[in-house]
């Protein structure tokens, strides 16, 4: 077989790791294939992938980069080939030292503002840890819902018996966590990376996170190892959920509302709230009516 040169692009820059072109990227260096960085050489196929809504791009701002092929919720809603989505990323193009994967895809909650139950349904299980974990110190688990599948909470056991720091960054269920102590106690005996992450998006969700502190408590994890991510559509709405968050010792942290089918622009408004919330210096030390 021909040997091509294969080019990536990455949309979003090089902060986070592109878990779909360090799978693609070890699918064709599997098959004898070179692949570089676009741009770097004459390439015979480009994929480009988006993995955030936010920041346009405009992929014909690109040239001779052979066949381009796109995806990433950023660009449209291709996906891939399960030979490639099951394949070990290749982490050696981030040079990484953290491995990274899905342990489940999907949600069974149907939030208005979240595109996860539309793109991938309902939950399921995805892969077993070992699937993308090559003896690393850490992995980050990029998970939307783990709690709440069987299959998830069997591999966070395995994941705890292979003494696997860990970070599920798109946080955990605090409804599950409150209802379920056995759950509670499992997650007390896992080594976080730093935080164990939860969600606060509607005052409704204020008496679980409460629940589920004391729940955690009990095992002895404490508040200040919790960071709980806070939707923003109302400030003052917002607001009650940060003071609570910031009074019990948690670390709030503000996330604008973004329509993801218009991606309009958040109010200017809700992005100072954001920065005042985020900025822990100021956080801590100015009032939001000073701030503001």
């Amino acid at each position: 077989m021909k040997i091509r040169n294969i080019g990536l692009i990455d949309c979003d820059g090089f902060k986070f790791p592109n878990l779909a072109l360090m799978k693609l990227s070890a699918y064709h260096k599997q098959k004898g294939d070179n692949v570089s960085w676009a741009g770097l050489k004459d390439v015979d196929k480009t994929y480009i992938s988006k993995v955030f809504t936010y920041k346009k791009f405009n992929v014909s701002s690109f040239f001779d980069l052979g066949e381009i092929v796109t995806g990433g919720t950023g660009l449209n809603n291709n996906t891939l080939a399960d030979k490639i989505e099951h394949i070990m990323p290749d982490y050696s193009i981030y040079k990484t030292k953290k491995a990274y994967g899905f342990l489940t895809r999907g949600c069974p909650n149907k939030c208005s503002w979240c595109i996860v139950p539309k793109k991938e349904g309902g939950i399921k299980a995805n892969a077993d840890i070992t699937e993308f974990w090559t003896n690393q110190k850490e992995a980050v688990l990029l998970d939307n819902n783990v709690l709440a599948s069987d299959h998830g909470l069997n591999q966070i056991e395995k994941i705890i018996d292979l003494k696997i720091k860990i970070d599920f960054n798109q946080g955990l269920d605090c409804r599950i966590i409150a209802k379920n102590k056995s759950i509670a106690k499992l997650l007390s005996e896992v080594k976080w990376i730093r935080f164990l992450r939860m969600a606060c998006d509607t005052k409704s969700q204020i008496p679980y996170i409460k629940k589920a502190l004391k729940n955690l408590n009990e095992y002895g994890f404490k508040n200040y190892r919790v960071f709980v991510y806070v939707l923003v559509k109302d400030i003052e709405d917002a607001l009650e959920r940060v003071l609570f968050l910031k009074d019990i010792g948690c670390n709030p942290f503000a996330q604008p509302y973004r329509d993801f089918e218009t991606n309009k622009e958040p109010d200017k408004s809700l992005k100072r709230f954001a920065r005042w919330v985020n900025h822990k210096a100021i956080f801590k030390n100015v009032e939001w009516d000073d701030y503001k």
